[in-house]
């Protein structure tokens, strides 16, 4: 049985289905498909540069290695930080009840670098919950599909149409202001000892 997407806000617990959102679901999706002389489907495959093997679809996916050259698995893969030390999964949010943040401002959801839109079915909210939702409030809570390194956030919306959990990993915008002059960078003492160029060496 799938696991559930659990939330709860002061006090109250609200429960839902969920589904991801792609653009197949939504505008439809074409596939071309080419045949043999008999009808048949055929099958991609690409020959080497050196004309001694042929690669069907999957042969040419990422993998990983030892020096032996035997195989690792992912599921005995670690994740590193920027100092080579290992770093704790996190846990997978689903079945799991989390606490809603908010409403927050939705200038925080506009900049969030979108990586999934889920739709949510609705198993049980309560009206505190719904009224929320339905005026227009934004939530935030830690979302993590499965068990891995990077958990990311999650914000529940919703419209005439349902409720929706739009997830990635907030970013900070840099914006330009009208007339600003540019901060000049350029050191001419760095450039002081330098011969001058030979056009003719391009």
């Amino acid at each position: 049985m799938a696991k559930k997407l659990l939330v709860n806000y002061k006090g109250e617990e609200a429960e839902f289905d969920f589904k991801k959102i792609d653009r197949a679901k939504l505008y439809g999706k074409r596939k071309r498909v080419y045949l043999d002389a008999s009808d048949n489907e055929c099958q991609r495959a690409e020959l080497t540069s050196d004309g001694s093997t042929i690669l069907r679809s999957g042969m040419s996916s990422q993998s990983y290695f030892d020096e032996k050259h035997n195989w690792i698995p992912n599921k005995e893969l670690v994740g590193l930080d920027s100092t080579g030390k290992p770093l704790d999964k996190k846990p997978s949010t689903l079945g799991v009840s989390q606490t809603l943040e908010g409403p927050v401002d939705v200038e925080e959801l506009l900049e969030l670098s979108v990586s999934s839109v889920y739709q949510l079915d609705v198993v049980e909210v309560p009206a505190g919950i719904k009224k929320n939702l339905d005026s227009g409030g934004i939530f935030k809570l830690p979302f993590n599909y499965r068990e891995d390194y990077h958990e990311e956030a999650g914000y529940l919306i919703a419209n005439k149409v349902g409720i929706f959990m739009i997830v990635g990993n907030p970013t900070e915008s840099e914006w330009l202001v009208l007339d600003q002059i540019p901060e000049d960078t350029f050191n001419e003492e760095d450039f002081e000892n330098e011969d001058e160029l030979d056009f003719e060496m391009f």
